[in-house]
């Protein structure tokens, strides 16, 4: 018996040991990519570019005609794209590795609400959903908490990295609040009616709100002699040092929610799902509230919206003058994520600019989350987090990453999944 424990506990310990890639080296030597188109993230396309970094930070961008002297490595890419790294917004990846395995289950904590829950430290930076997302230029992530009506508080980080400690490049960004719907439908399973009507306790479940945010904000305000944990991790969105992230669907509801949290002074504010957000776009543009939108590929919520609806918001929003971006929840959500990238370019094939629909995953995305400052496009002085293409990084097709760099390290393109493809791909050829 014990010769079979230490058996299984040898095989479990060897497996974990070969669960992640070794994250790469800090950057050793200056990187000089020519002759790419360089799509930089903020609308704007370089052809036969030049790009180089070192020391993790880009040092020029401009045109290879330019006269100026090749740093360091010099990697000939003509033909090939250079995108800036995509960043997936409101994504619970390292959270989860196995639905069916309740201790490999971290996205959501007991309880209502939960502003001091941390995402962060449950963060699994050897997760093979995780380095599976790196092969199609997802280099970054908002990781973010799921459950209760607060939902808890999220964190960016990059996706090579030994711990969470390494990967964390913006500490606790968000706070996450489920607002409530309007409307309810009955427990069919409970033989009652399942379709919508108007939810009784809605304007009870907006009071409860209320109540929790007036109450952590009084609490801030007075001299405590006994600390109040969950109102103590709110201090953020008072100071606008935080972003309230409210998930959140229809017009009526986004009304009331930027009414309410306008009223008590949190002025940062971020919708996430927004459907019917089309409907308020000039309250949004009035108040720089921004929208992260669903992947495109999902059934219209009501019957009432067009049957493209979910394909064309991100044009109808953009037209309207808000800020989007494209989030990731939902089911399969950690396994979807690594197909970002793609589902832009559903939104580009349904009218939006190839290029604005880049900004989803980039410059949009990078302003949303508060780190605009040092990712998000392919500038001078920002981190070299980006990505060569063999072709447009949005079509399946030809979104083949030959080289990508985190902060200018040169990470590894090896995943789970690839390993698998080479053993497999030559099991059936002929000798």
């Amino acid at each position: 018996m014990k010769k079979t424990i230490y058996s299984l506990l040898f095989f479990f310990l060897i497996g974990n040991l070969n669960a992640q890639q070794t994250p790469a080296d800090k950057q050793s030597t200056a990187i000089s990519i020519e002759g790419a188109t360089a799509h930089i993230g903020n609308g704007q396309v370089i052809e036969n570019s030049l790009i180089i970094f070192n020391d993790g930070k880009i040092t020029f961008v401009g045109s290879a005609m330019a006269k100026i002297a090749r740093q360091g490595k010099v990697m000939n890419s003509k033909g090939k794209h250079v995108y800036p790294g995509f960043i997936a917004a409101n994504a619970s990846l390292g959270l989860v590795e196995i639905d069916a395995v309740k201790a490999s289950a971290d996205a959501d904590e007991i309880g209502v609400n939960n502003p001091h829950i941390r995402s962060l430290i449950a963060y699994n930076a050897e997760s093979k959903i995780v380095e599976s997302m790196r092969p199609n230029g997802v280099l970054m992530a908002q990781i973010t908490p799921r459950g209760g009506t607060i939902s808890g508080t999220s964190s960016i980080v990059q996706l090579d990295a030994w711990n969470w400690e390494d990967a964390a490049i913006k500490v606790d960004d968000a706070i996450h609040l489920e607002w409530p719907s309007s409307f309810s439908s009955g427990r069919w399973w409970l033989g009652e009616d399942p379709a919508l009507k108007p939810n009784k306790n809605y304007s009870k479940n907006i009071g409860n709100i209320r109540s929790y945010f007036m109450n952590a904000k009084n609490y801030l305000g007075s001299n405590n002699t006994k600390k109040h944990l969950p109102y103590e991790s709110t201090k953020g969105l008072f100071t606008s040092s935080q972003s309230l992230f409210i998930h959140i669907n229809g017009q009526r509801e986004i009304t009331d929610a930027i009414t309410l949290f306008k009223e008590l002074g949190i002025a940062k504010i971020v919708l996430v799902h927004g459907n019917e957000a089309e409907e308020v776009s000039d309250l949004l543009v009035k108040n720089n509230i921004p929208v992260i939108i669903d992947r495109p590929h999902r059934n219209p919520n009501s019957e009432d919206d067009a049957y493209d609806y979910t394909y064309t918001i991100a044009k109808v929003l953009t037209d309207k003058g808000v800020v989007v971006s494209l989030g990731m929840e939902g089911q399969m959500e950690r396994m979807n994520t690594r197909n970002l990238p793609f589902y832009a370019g559903t939104l580009a094939a349904h009218g939006l600019d190839k290029e604005v629909a880049l900004k989803l995953l980039t410059s949009n995305t990078a302003k949303i989350l508060g780190i605009d400052d040092f990712v998000g496009t392919l500038e001078v002085g920002k981190d070299a987090t980006l990505f060569i293409s063999e072709g447009d990084a949005l079509d399946m097709r030809t979104n083949i990453l030959s080289d990508a760099f985190i902060q200018g390290r040169k990470i590894s393109l090896e995943t789970h999944q690839t390993k698998l493809w080479k053993r497999y791909s030559k099991k059936y050829k002929t000798k």
